[in-house]
């Protein structure tokens, strides 16, 4: 079985600000996440893949800070 999740990075703060020119997340100074809800996802196909087997291959797209949050599932335990 081969499972892909779908994760994106975001901002571990209730007070986002918005850049008014671009409409964009201004994510200076602000620790960015994993959503909690992509978390779910992961530990689901974690699960998965430990009773059935098989590879977990996670997805994200966003700014070059981004790349973190897919580290961070690789430590989780996807496989790429």
């Amino acid at each position: 079985m081969h499972i892909v999740v779908c994760i994106k990075q975001v901002p571990d703060s209730p007070n986002i600000r918005i850049d008014p020119e671009r409409m964009t997340v201004i994510r200076e100074g602000v620790k960015s996440v994993i959503n909690p809800l992509d978390c779910v996802a992961l530990e689901t196909a974690l699960l998965l893949k430990k009773k059935q087997g098989g590879r977990i291959t996670v997805l994200s797209m966003g700014p070059p800070q981004s790349e973190e949050a897919l580290f961070e599932a690789l430590a989780y335990g996807a496989d790429r």
